[in-house]
């Protein structure tokens, strides 16, 4: 009786295709850079219906470290929280004083 020795699984060979480091494999997640921002102040709310609120923050990395600025965030968001921003140079506009039915 000869014993059969298997490859052990690093060495088995898969049904997937080899792809080389550089090609994007479909289906893959690719992550784009961001610089993380700390919520200083809630300033409002925004937007036709209110859905985004208005937040001041700190920047806390990359270029523009230190510097505050102001951005419309849409969902749920409080003083302290982190958020992860795609570009740090366009700012948002600032709220006007008046509510509904100002003139």
């Amino acid at each position: 009786m000869a014993e059969e020795k298997q490859a052990p699984p690093a060495q088995q060979k898969s049904n997937r295709p080899q792809q080389k480091p550089e090609e994007q494999v479909k289906g893959a997640v690719n992550f784009t850079r961001a610089v993380p921002a700390k919520v200083e102040e809630i300033v409002g709310r925004t937007g036709t219906r209110g859905e985004a609120i208005q937040v001041r923050c700190r920047i806390l990395d990359g270029r523009d470290k230190n510097k505050v600025i102001r951005r419309n965030v849409k969902g749920p968001v409080q003083k302290d929280d982190m958020l992860m921003l795609r570009e740090t140079e366009i700012e948002a506009r600032q709220l006007s004083k008046g509510g509904r039915g100002s003139h």
